[in-house]
């Protein structure tokens, strides 16, 4: 009896491990599945990982080095990226951290950013996703943004 106890317990911890890291694994594809859009240009990848009413916001300091938060509408940066421009945006990121309770996830990404192969500014991303019946969906980004003192 104490054996078949023990057997169901490890198989109830395997199995929410790997629970664990199939949605980790299924929420860094929709994460790198926006910046392959951003890479390509193609605003209809990118809203694909988007839900409809996801927000964006940075977090920057403006010239006499105050923190200000700056807002952007979703549909904006859609836009932005759809349309044709000369130098790739390519934003490289880390998986720092990421948080799973339940259909909510949090990602913490340090990023550096480059227009084409140079540099331009770097900070951290912070994602907010939530699993619906199309899989993960985006519904938040704030990021940080500066040109020096970057963290990769």
């Amino acid at each position: 009896m104490k054996k078949l106890l023990i057997i169901n317990l490890l198989l109830i911890i395997s199995t929410s491990i790997f629970a664990q890291q199939t949605e980790t694994a299924a929420i860094k594809q929709t994460v790198n599945t926006l910046f392959d859009a951003m890479r390509k240009g193609d605003s209809t990848l990118l809203r694909s990982v988007f839900s409809k009413d996801m927000v964006l916001q940075s977090v920057s300091n403006d010239k006499e080095g105050k923190a200000i938060l700056s807002t952007e509408k979703a549909d904006d940066f859609v836009k932005a990226i759809g349309t044709p421009h000369t130098a790739v945006y390519d934003e490289r990121i880390v998986f720092d951290a990421i948080k799973i309770d339940g259909d909510l996830a949090s990602v913490w990404a340090p990023y550096k950013f480059y227009l084409g192969d140079k540099f331009n500014h770097c900070g951290v991303d912070v994602f907010q996703l939530m699993k619906t019946a199309g899989g993960w969906k985006v519904i938040y980004i704030v990021d940080t943004r500066r040109k020096d003192n970057c963290i990769l």
